[in-house]
């Protein structure tokens, strides 16, 4: 109980900052000039043109704020995997931020290359995989428990790190397309793996990893009380990048590693049109969805963005209660 009441509190007080935050940061965003270049192809956000992005630093530094707060008031403690969750979450921040500021220098949607992104990216795992062997449990075994199967990865683990980082961070990046969209979906992604989080007790930090997911989900409440629709502001790469790497971290971290293919499955969903598509137009000459990622597909269609948004977030809630009977229960 006292957990889960630390847990709200600091929910609560991510909230709190970051719409404090959010009301300095999008005027600094607008003088700054940090207008995101709108995607052609879609016609009904032409109107957007020019809306504030690098938002993620709304969410990101009123989470580290709280994260530090908490722990000099010794309301959380330390722990390795703690300290690993918090290089992913910095590390990706800076990959996003860097991008963006190509991007919005170039004044196109272009950043990084994709072979910059995954030298960085590889750099981070890397590091994550040298923490995690030498400090914290080192456990390189993958494990479904509902057929009673492990597998030792031994040094291949550390490829799966890579794959996971890399694979999560670009599922919510291209998720990231509609007003709340991926900030929804990862707000319900971190209430489940904060949940798991506390049902891994033999994890050290294991509480302490469940407090950062649900100071995390604050935050990005607080976020969205700017980024639904109509947006105010965008997350950018800055945020896309850092919520689905962390996602990531966590579930290998507390050894859900296959939950995480469930509680982000939308996530997964919408990165699969993109390559289905992609296969499709190269071998075939013909499309399969009007437009990729899918949520534009729902757009060509003529649902609204608001219906699209709220059916995503639904699946996404019911995808992240399924898991938690699995990961918990099973």
């Amino acid at each position: 109980m006292l957990t889960l009441t630390k847990s709200l509190f600091a929910l609560m007080i991510g909230f709190i900052i970051t719409v404090i935050f959010g009301l300095i940061m999008i005027p600094l965003l607008k003088k700054i000039k940090c207008g995101q270049n709108i995607n052609v192809y879609v016609d009904a956000h032409r109107a957007k043109a020019g809306t504030p992005t690098m938002g993620g630093l709304i969410f990101v530094i009123p989470t580290l704020i709280t994260v530090f707060a908490l722990l000099i008031t010794n309301k959380m403690e330390h722990s390795v995997n703690l300290l690993i969750i918090l290089f992913v979450f910095v590390s990706y921040c800076g990959i996003g931020f860097l991008d963006d500021y190509i991007s919005l220098k170039k004044n196109r949607n272009k950043g990084l290359t994709q072979f910059q992104k995954l030298i960085l990216q590889f750099i981070v795992a890397l590091v994550f995989y040298i923490l995690y062997r030498e400090f914290g449990s080192g456990d390189s075994v993958l494990r479904i428990t509902l057929l009673n199967l492990e597998w030792d990865l031994n040094w291949f683990y550390g490829v799966l790190i890579l794959f996971l980082l890399v694979g999560a961070s670009n599922a919510v990046n291209l998720t990231d397309g509609l007003d709340g969209l991926a900030g929804g979906l990862s707000a319900i992604g971190f209430v489940a793996f904060g949940l798991m989080a506390w049902g891994s007790s033999w994890i050290a930090g294991y509480q302490d990893i469940g407090i950062f997911c649900f100071i995390l989900v604050g935050c990005i409440m607080g976020f969205l009380v700017y980024n639904s629709h109509p947006a105010k502001v965008f997350m950018g790469d800055t945020g896309s990048l850092t919520l689905g790497a962390t996602l990531a971290t966590i579930a290998i971290l507390t050894s859900h590693e296959l939950s995480l293919a469930v509680i982000g499955g939308v996530f997964v969903i919408e990165t699969l049109t993109v390559i289905i598509q992609i296969t499709s137009v190269v071998i075939f000459k013909r499309k399969v969805f009007l437009m990729t990622p899918i949520h534009h597909h729902f757009e060509r269609l003529g649902w609204s963005e608001t219906d699209i948004v709220k059916l995503f977030w639904i699946v996404g809630f019911i995808l992240c209660l399924i898991a938690l009977i699995y990961g918990v229960w099973l």
